[in-house]
């Protein structure tokens, strides 16, 4: 099969695939039919906008089969007062029911996730869930080993972050660690990798949207990342491969309450020029 592919009995020879392929991979031949540029191949991105754009459905990629390419419903498309509401619905979820997550429902997350855009559509980010009992204590005491770290070694920076309250907290056996969360997701790639930072974030942002659509909340898990980061102990116990390093993590369960109302924020600051 050809790396791309025209349906010339449906093609209609307008030229958008090759108007919109961001590096011109795509040109139009003297019959009018696109086709691809020499070096297409070896240089295309996979982004699909040409697949995406195509009024026909006239072309496909030979990783990306038309049929799995499904065609827009414009029916579950949000209007501006829809997209607000959903935006706002989202809050952070710090109590969770005592009760363990389902794999078909992180599995569910993350596909969604996975449509979140990486630099050059790298696609990027791996993901490490942890919903392990033992695992998610041996998680607690290193983020508990790293704040007592913080306080002897950077006890300025510590303090500046209450890393004393918390660790008084944890010690009267409050969970303010994981906050008794019953996952943990883990968004990680390799440390090298200039594109896999903000690319973690990114879709660790999407998982968390997705979240309430099938019945979860979560929290962003930053004592996870910064303890991965600066605490070795921590990175042992996460047990990536070999160069990766954790970019973002988030906890996530079943929420106990329900949210009724969507709180007020500050007016954003915007500068016109």
């Amino acid at each position: 099969m050809d790396f791309l592919n025209i349906n010339q009995e449906t093609c209609n020879k307008d030229g958008i695939c090759a108007e919109i392929c961001v590096g011109s991979y795509i040109q139009l031949g003297e019959d009018g039919y696109p086709v691809p540029s020499d070096n297409a191949e070896e240089l295309c991105l996979r982004c699909g906008h040409c697949v995406a754009v195509c009024p026909t459905g006239s072309i496909s990629l030979r990783e990306m089969p038309r049929e799995e390419c499904l065609p827009v419903q414009k029916d579950f498309l949000l209007d501006a007062d829809q997209c607000e509401h959903f935006l706002r619905y989202r809050r952070t979820t710090r109590v969770f029911k005592n009760k363990p997550v389902a794999k078909d429902d992180l599995t569910r997350l993350i596909e969604m996730a996975r449509y979140a855009p990486t630099g050059y559509n790298s696609q990027c980010v791996e993901w490490l869930v942890i919903g392990d009992k033992d695992e998610l204590d041996k998680l607690r005491e290193n983020i508990a080993d790293w704040m007592r770290w913080m306080l002897t070694n950077m006890r300025e920076r510590a303090l500046s972050i209450h890393m004393d309250l918390a660790l008084a907290r944890w010690d009267e056996g409050v969970d303010v660690l994981l906050q008794n969360a019953p996952a943990v997701i883990v968004a990680h790639g390799h440390k090298d990798n200039i594109i896999v930072p903000d690319s973690c974030k990114i879709a660790l942002s999407h998982l968390e949207l997705a979240a309430p659509s099938v019945g979860l909340g979560c929290c962003w898990a930053g004592y996870v990342e910064k303890a991965s980061t600066f605490f070795p102990p921590m990175l042992e116990a996460l047990s990536l491969p070999e160069g990766h390093q954790c970019f973002g993590a988030m906890m996530l369960g079943y929420p106990k309450y329900k949210n009724h109302r969507m709180p007020t924020r500050k007016y954003p600051s915007i500068t016109w020029r």
